[in-house]
């Protein structure tokens, strides 16, 4: 079975990550959706939820699953017998700190990384930009799956009020 992790924080997940979801889902039997548990920083979103939003946005993928994990992605892909990490690029400030990751992961445990260029449409996407925007009031709408917009609403109301 081939396998791989598309990891990252998801704080929250957008339109980029969906696209980059979708091809990746295409490539393997099983992709895992990994959200990191960072303690030390508070996201908008708590991991609970971040993983509940991606449940919701890759639903119509029946090959990808959604988890979590925390330290060290090698250690995750060692515990879970995944050989391959996914990676989205927007850019090629992207690239140049993705391919330093990459290979220390593979130095560490041997384990492959697949750059993943995200679509045209979508490349300039992130999430801090998107809740940068929701907070001030702005519409996100095409930028993040409906529950997501739906909730970055709910969050930016909470925060006026």
């Amino acid at each position: 079975m081939r396998r791989a992790v598309c990891p990252g924080s998801f704080d929250p997940v957008t339109n980029g990550h969906v696209d980059v979801i979708n091809r990746a889902a295409g490539l393997y039997d099983e992709l895992v959706v990994a959200v990191l548990v960072n303690p030390g920083k508070a996201g908008l979103f708590p991991v609970e939820e971040r993983i509940e939003l991606l449940r919701e946005a890759v639903a119509d993928l029946p090959t990808v699953r959604v988890d979590s994990f925390q330290g060290l992605l090698v250690d995750y892909c060692r515990a879970h017998d995944i050989p391959v990490i996914v990676k989205g690029l927007r850019a090629v400030s992207d690239f140049e700190y993705e391919l330093q990751m990459a290979q220390m992961n593979r130095e560490l445990a041997a384990i492959e990384t697949l750059f993943v260029p995200t679509a045209p449409q979508v490349g300039h996407l992130s999430s801090s930009l998107v809740k940068q925007i929701a907070m001030f009031g702005g519409d996100v709408s095409r930028l993040v799956p409906k529950a997501v917009d739906d909730r970055l609403r709910e969050r930016a109301r909470e925060q006026r009020s």
